[in-house]
């Protein structure tokens, strides 16, 4: 007879612990992190660093934004966060707030929003 075998974690759970050491959500300078931030690797990974982090070093070499970070790794948003958390306080990576239309210079799109506008208007 065979033993039993233990029950699979589809949702990958266990693996999200493991990968934030048990940490829910981000802290520290994280916090305030968005979808939208740029993240910027300021080292080269180094030997002893957990595989993600490396891989979050590798693919920032020039600026990605947290969201296309997290689909090309396949990582929900807060378990991402935590492990920017890392590289933040490490000084390995940089977040930057994207720059807006408005603050490079550039007004808004007057003519586009009014087309908007008129589109919503008629519905």
């Amino acid at each position: 007879m065979s033993a039993p075998r233990r029950p699979t974690n589809p949702s990958g759970l266990e693996r999200y612990y493991v990968l934030t050491r048990g940490r829910s959500g981000p802290g520290g300078s994280a916090s305030s992190l968005d979808v939208a931030t740029l993240i910027v690797s300021r080292t080269a990974p180094a030997a002893g660093l957990q595989h993600e982090h490396e891989e979050i070093l590798r693919r920032c070499r020039d600026p990605l934004s947290v969201a296309e970070l997290g689909a090309h790794l396949g990582l929900p948003f807060n378990i991402l966060a935590v492990l920017l958390t890392d590289l933040l306080e490490a000084g390995h990576v940089e977040a930057r707030d994207p720059i807006s239309a408005h603050h490079a210079g550039r007004g808004p799109d007057l003519a586009l929003l009014e087309e908007v506008l008129s589109g919503l208007e008629r519905l």
